[in-house]
């Protein structure tokens, strides 16, 4: 299925249709999301993770309350959502500082010092983080993101390197099957079989039901 520009700015109302319509589709292509449930899943993913394809980088600039919020080992309490401890308000409104200490000794990424986390933060339209999945992306896609990690946020490396991610981690299987509760727990949580409810769920269930019916006129 070839996305068309009226299909597009249908599914997802408020892109830039002719700046993303091409790489989109080059995407669709050539990772073979062709089943229109899939590019439903995939669109309503990727429109949810950047906000309609306007934000290519991940926003690290969270204040204390908003890291204990998102991530245990700001709390006070060990559990999300208490109140900040030490480390969120030494961290807090310094996002490069954050990262580092977010993602530091995981996803391929060096300790805090060696900046990795800052350096392979999430970009593209499907945030791709960490320094072995920028390596990984950058062999099989034949582009040099590893040393130049800002490429990802121009639109035809960020709709290829979610395609890729895609293929990749299995999302097609349940984009294909119409379960997006499935793709969204596999592309938020890491596990597509948790039971866990994925961050912003009902955003992410209204896109796919809207790029749906825009595509097959059926939810």
């Amino acid at each position: 299925m070839i996305l068309t520009r009226e299909l597009l700015a249908a599914a997802v109302p408020r892109a830039n249709v002719q700046q993303w319509l091409d790489p989109i589709n080059t995407a669709l292509d050539e990772f073979s999301i062709s089943d229109p449930r899939d590019i439903a899943a995939f669109l309503a993913t990727c429109a949810h993770e950047s906000t309609n394809f306007t934000q290519l980088v991940e926003n690290l600039n969270y204040g204390a309350q908003g890291l204990s919020n998102t991530w245990e080992r700001y709390s006070s309490t060990g559990k999300r959502g208490g109140l900040p401890n030490a480390l969120a308000k030494r961290l807090e409104r310094r996002p490069e500082a954050i990262a580092n200490n977010v993602y530091a000794n995981r996803l391929g990424n060096g300790n805090e010092a060696s900046g990795d986390g800052w350096r392979y933060r999430g970009r593209g339209i499907i945030q791709l983080t960490g320094r072995a999945n920028y390596t990984d992306a950058a062999r099989a896609l034949v582009i040099d993101i590893v040393t130049r990690p800002d490429l990802v946020e121009e639109p035809r490396n960020a709709a290829r390197t979610a395609g890729y991610w895609w293929s990749r981690n299995g999302a097609s299987r349940h984009g294909a099957a119409g379960d997006m509760l499935a793709v969204s727990r596999l592309v938020n949580i890491g596990n597509a079989n948790s039971t866990a409810t994925p961050h912003g769920w009902n955003d992410r269930r209204e896109r796919y039901d809207l790029a749906l019916v825009s595509l097959t006129g059926v939810v």
